[in-house]
């Protein structure tokens, strides 16, 4: 419990009282590779944070083609947000692109806690302003950045994305063809190497 417990001081100051309320609501799971922890269609009922590993956000065309959306990564909340606030159908899926550990509470519980406690309600406003500012940041990245900044963008929050999930994972991350990527990597490599 002692990551939840960084994880939750470092988004808001709780008495230990309120902590422990928080952390009743939490149960570990480990899930392995390519377990679906949200699905599309489904009306979620946790939320989830991220201990370990790498979760992705997903939609999927009439064509079959798969968009990805977010990359998750330790330390982060993340689960189809929306659909538990409006208790409706997720629009998107999420999966676990690597094995992870994640903690699990049920969402009403939460809220409820959060109505009741003053603590447990700045927390939970602490991690509305990440969600905000991830989504803000990612609308800026695909507007205004060309792929090459994109790409090391993502290679500064994880470094080690190219051995850790396949490429065309990555380029669709980066809304560009894995054929794209190939030719941002060689370029950027090729000019590490010259002297």
């Amino acid at each position: 419990m002692e990551f939840i417990t960084e994880f939750v001081s470092n988004l808001s100051s709780l008495s230990e009282s309120s902590k422990n309320k928080f952390l009743k609501l939490l149960t570990l799971n480990s899930y392995e590779k390519g377990h679906v922890i949200a699905e599309l269609g489904e009306v979620p009922t946790n939320f989830y944070v991220l201990k370990s590993g790498i979760v992705r956000s997903y939609i999927t065309n009439d064509r079959g083609k798969e968009f990805i959306r977010t990359f998750f990564v330790p330390v982060s909340s993340t689960g189809s947000f929306s659909a538990l606030v409006l208790e409706k159908p997720s629009r998107l899926t999420y999966d676990c692109l690597t094995d992870c550990e994640v903690y699990s509470g049920n969402f009403k519980a939460f809220k409820k806690l959060a109505a009741e406690n003053i603590d447990i309600s700045n927390m939970y406003a602490a991690v509305l302003e990440r969600i905000f500012m991830r989504m803000e940041k990612r609308i800026f990245e695909l507007s205004v950045l060309d792929a090459t900044k994109r790409y090391l963008n993502l290679k500064k929050e994880i470094p080690d994305i190219d051995n850790l999930i396949p490429q065309y994972h990555i380029a669709s991350y980066l809304n560009i063809t894995p054929v794209q990527l190939s030719r941002i990597r060689k370029d950027l490599y090729s000019k590490k190497e010259k002297p």
